[in-house]
């Protein structure tokens, strides 16, 4: 069963650090292997949120969505979209800006170096919105209940999110963008350029936001028809049945994984920059990455049970909330990539860390839903 659901993944992750080593040697090797594990940890909740929706699919838009969507996924954000960062960042043409990171690596490097600034402020904000809306929204399960209780008291004031990412913004621009790091070790004042990248990172992710809103409602929608229908089904002595999304709803649904995805992969791509400039190797470590949260989603699938570990999705959260820190930092320090790409690791490792203690809590207190109102979450936190 394992084998089999992550056979391709382990063929592609194979090629892929191969490739990394023909590449650029053994440091090559370890940052494809850092930005796969990256990925893997960002995207974790990912999996499990696409494994709930696919289920419901009928076969053929399961299929649809684990071949077509792949492609999409690996080749589309993971290889394409860098590529037209730097291309727009660096105001250059596609077939340009790859022409230069294979023929000239110099010169790419200076450009990407110097576009560096608008870069991280666009991605910082990207990522720290995703963290912001994920630490103020009152939850169930908390795994840092003392910073996560007060913050979800304070998320109820409308806009928060934005407000404090536009204070963080401004502050950015008045401190480190005032002394943007360039090629060659100089420092120039870029407080407009960072302004108006962060300005326009925080618009892509509303408009994401959005899109996945407007599919999230046509999900909601399609599950209160099936519900009417099963209750229906059960007053005239039917038996009610699982009802799977296809036609219209699925194709919705498709649309809806797509942007979820989408979003997803983006702190992905955008956090990558915080670890390599290199398009190839972020292609490689990302696409690596894309492959095991698909395969992760089959396999929950397959098993029928979502996975167990409740604080991981925090922990990747966090994870993009140190990215976002850092990639606004790097405007004008350099953080070394090994230090950029631990950090999420450990904050992964620890939430898991901290789940396996709360299941092994809760069933030495003699079993529970493992809700929050569970005595034993309250000693298995942190």
């Amino acid at each position: 069963m394992l084998l089999k659901t992550f056979g391709w993944s382990f063929a592609v992750t194979a090629l892929g650090l191969v490739a990394a080593i023909f590449y650029g040697g053994w440091q090559a090797f370890g940052v494809v292997a850092i930005l796969s594990i990256l990925e893997i940890s960002l995207s974790f909740d990912n999996a499990v949120i696409n494994a709930g929706i696919l289920k419901k699919m009928s076969a053929f838009w399961q299929k649809i969505f684990l071949t077509v969507g792949v492609l999409i996924a690996v080749f589309g954000m993971r290889l394409v979209f860098p590529v037209v960062i730097v291309a727009i960042s660096a105001q250059l043409g596609p077939i340009e800006a790859i022409d230069l990171s294979f023929n000239d690596p110099d010169q790419y490097k200076q450009l990407v170096t110097d576009a560096h600034p608008s870069i991280a402020a666009f991605g910082g904000m990207f990522l720290l919105m995703i963290f912001l809306d994920f630490i103020f929204e009152d939850r169930d399960v908390q795994w840092l209940r003392w910073i996560e209780r007060p913050l979800a008291k304070l998320g109820k004031v409308d806009m928060l999110s934005v407000c404090v990412a536009l204070i963080v913004l401004l502050i950015a621009s008045m401190t480190v963008a005032t002394h943007a790091h360039q090629h060659g070790g100089g420092h120039v004042d870029k407080a407009s350029t960072v302004l108006l990248s962060g300005i326009a990172g925080l618009i892509t992710y509303l408009v994401v936001g959005g899109l996945s809103g407007f599919f999230e409602n046509k999900l909601e929608e399609e599950e209160e028809r099936e519900h009417e229908a099963e209750e229906e089904a059960r007053k005239s002595g039917k038996p009610a049945s699982a009802v799977v999304l296809a036609g219209k709803a699925a194709f919705f649904m498709f649309l809806y994984l797509e942007v979820l995805d989408a979003s997803f992969s983006f702190d992905g791509v955008i956090g990558a920059f915080a670890i390599t400039n290199e398009i190839v190797l972020m292609a490689l470590g990302l696409g690596i990455g894309a492959m095991y949260v698909r395969s992760l989603t089959v396999y929950l699938v397959r098993q029928g049970t979502l996975d167990d570990y409740v604080y991981l999705e925090h922990g990747a959260h966090y994870a993009i909330g140190a990215l976002s820190v850092i990639l606004l930092v790097t405007i004008q320090y350099e953080i070394n990539e090994i230090i950029t790409g631990l950090v999420g690791v450990v904050l992964i490792a620890w939430s898991f860390w901290s789940s396996v203690r709360r299941n092994k809590a809760i069933a030495a207190a003699g079993g529970g839903d493992g809700g929050s109102d569970s005595k034993a979450e309250v000693t298995s936190g942190v």
